[in-house]
């Protein structure tokens, strides 16, 4: 009798430990051309060792094991066939190597791309879901990257509380739960410890620190607290507080709550007497020698401070900013350069650019949106002219910024080269898909047709990838690449990010203070050829100014076709719309770089 029971026994504790760890919850699955991606809800249970996906053909037939051990909560398919049915199901492993029961079975079919924005939003959704299940629910902070252990970064924050709004205006994440996720976020930053001690705080005098523990939201190790990264912190922070515009309570208290986390920052903290913004601070030695200075991707970090309605920074830092700007003709039309693209996307995520211009820019008849674009296509040409140092650059396969590579994290780029040594990295031509989407638009297409099954997650694109010496793949997926690639391309797509976020009084003033003034419209004359059908435009001009044609369907978002920047040569311009077919309504407007 006495066995019998310690048999008993036995057995209970068997069956209780084998259901001791909780299966997956929330599986959802995206698919795309001969690829399906898997997301379910993290699991907080500290015994969770790893994830096991299953698939079969048939949603009751037998389900095998397709991945054994899945770290993140996704998983990538390529094994697919287009217009075949797949079922998943998918379970959690304990440290004590014990299975929880699987999940039900979700169902995706891939299928080719019929058109650019079936795949760009494959691209966007994806990169929202890493900004989803890559954050921790409990206090909103993003991970760095999708590594386990990753710390958070606040940039990312900013740039996911962006993405997030971005997925409810496409209809990708609920508008209720997206609300609670953002006011848990805005929460953290607001009622986190400010404070000068080196540990236990978010950061001090409104500012925060670069990295925060995922779980805790306080400093990790010794970062230092980041001016620039505060500011893209903040520009997450403000669009959240205007795209939740609605009457809802919790609305109200993301409104309140964008204003008060920003109104904080002490803006001549960062300063130490002079007007020159400081790079950051640190509680063991104070601020940091290096100050931002010069064109980089620190712009928005001014216009946030010189357009504060409390303690501002004066009208002159801008000019104090713009004092070393360097300008270069070497590689044709003149532009202020930065060789990394991120420089020339960060602040373009949220300011619009395109239709103003500061004293320098005037001056050099451009705009920052101009200068990105020159900066865009001379890397893309840098690219296709060193294919023989490198074989696997070409028209559509460039792209250099600060990335992951074979010999680590670097700040790379061209043009000037500055330590290229082969890395391509995704975001670069993501991040400027406004600027030039005739060549970005291809790029990401042809490294997803390439290197699909090397470069794809599912979260969207690795950080970067480079093929010498029989190919490396970035192992990680990054906040700060996903966030400028979903967000410029819905720049691209709507305007969206960039019709909300000007909608600021506080950029709006700064950069009104910052001496930013819009460009001139041009009256054009417009002429109706019937054979072949199109339409042509002609406006006064002036010998050596650069002007560029805009078109829109309903006069809410315009576009610019690639052959609509015209240099005049004389008193007169034209420029032909060789794209009217099929089209009911179209309008059109010019403008002119440079001042009156």
């Amino acid at each position: 009798m006495k066995a019998r029971a310690l048999l008993s026994f036995f057995l209970l504790v068997c069956v209780w430990t084998a259901w001791a760890i909780d299966a997956p919850t929330g599986v959802v699955t995206r698919s795309g051309d001969r690829s399906i991606v898997l997301h379910w809800d993290r699991s907080p249970d500290p015994n969770l060792n790893f994830y096991r996906v299953y698939r079969s053909f048939t949603p009751d037939g037998t389900f095998l094991t397709l991945s054994n051990k899945v770290i993140q909560p996704s998983f990538a398919d390529f094994g697919v066939t287009n217009g075949q049915p797949y079922y998943y199901k998918v379970s959690t492993i304990s440290k004590l190597n014990e299975e929880s029961v699987v999940t039900d079975a979700v169902s995706a079919t891939p299928k080719p791309f019929t058109s650019d924005n079936e795949f760009l939003d494959y691209v966007q959704r994806t990169g929202v879901d890493y900004f989803w299940y890559e954050a921790n629910p409990t206090n909103g902070l993003v991970r760095d990257r999708s590594t386990a252990g990753s710390p958070c970064s606040i940039a990312a924050v900013g740039f996911g509380l962006t993405a997030i709004a971005v997925g409810v205006e496409r209809g990708w994440l609920d508008r209720a739960a997206a609300r609670q996720r953002v006011l848990t976020t805005l929460k953290t930053f607001w009622e986190g410890p400010q404070g000068f001690a080196s540990a236990g705080t978010i950061g001090y005098k409104g500012w925060f620190y670069h990295f925060l523990k995922m779980n805790l939201a306080i400093r990790d190790g010794t970062t230092e607290l980041s001016s620039i990264d505060t500011a893209l912190l903040l520009g997450g922070v403000m669009y959240s507080g205007l795209f939740f515009d609605s009457a809802d309570p919790d609305e109200a208290s993301i409104r309140t709550l964008a204003d008060s986390i920003y109104n904080r920052v002490d803006w001549n903290f960062m300063t130490y007497q002079t007007n020159v913004l400081r790079m950051g601070w640190l509680p063991e030695g104070g601020l940091l020698a290096g100050s931002w200075l010069g064109y980089n991707e620190a712009s928005i970090l001014y216009l946030l401070a010189i357009g504060a309605p409390t303690n501002p920074l004066p009208a002159a830092s801008w000019t104090s900013w713009c004092s070393t700007y360097g300008f270069s003709t070497k590689f044709g039309p003149g532009f202020v350069p930065f060789p990394p693209l991120f420089g020339h996307q960060y602040s373009q995520c949220w300011v619009d650019m395109r239709h103003t211009a500061d004293p320098f820019m005037a001056s050099k008849g451009l705009t920052y949106f101009e200068n990105s674009r020159r900066a865009t296509l001379y890397q893309r040409n840098y690219c296709m002219t060193n294919s023989a140092r490198f074989p696997w650059y070409g028209s559509n396969t460039w792209g250099i910024t600060a990335c992951d590579g074979p010999n680590g994290y670097l700040a790379r780029g061209a043009v000037p080269v500055q330590a290229d040594d082969g890395t391509i990295a995704p975001t670069a031509p993501g991040g400027s898909m406004p600027f030039a989407p005739e060549f970005c638009l291809p790029a990401l297409r042809t490294m997803y047709e390439l290197y699909r099954t090397n470069l794809w997650t599912g979260y969207g694109f690795r950080d970067a990838y480079n093929l010498k010496n029989s190919g490396w793949w970035g192992p990680d997926v990054l906040g700060i690449d996903q966030g400028p690639i979903v967000i410029m391309i819905e720049n691209y797509r709507s305007g969206g990010v960039w019709k909300r976020f000007m909608k600021s009084e506080v950029i709006r003033r700064g950069l009104e203070k910052a001496g930013f003034v819009p460009l001139p419209t041009m009256r054009s004359d417009i002429q109706f050829s019937p054979a072949p059908p199109g339409v042509n435009l002609s406006w006064g001009s002036i010998a050596g100014r650069t002007y560029q044609v805009e078109v829109s369907p309903d006069l809410d978002y315009w576009s610019f076709p690639p052959t609509a920047q015209l240099t005049a040569n004389g008193a007169t311009l034209n420029w032909t719309d060789p794209d009217t077919s099929g089209i009911s309504t179209r309008f059109y407007r010019v403008f002119q770089f440079g001042t009156p």
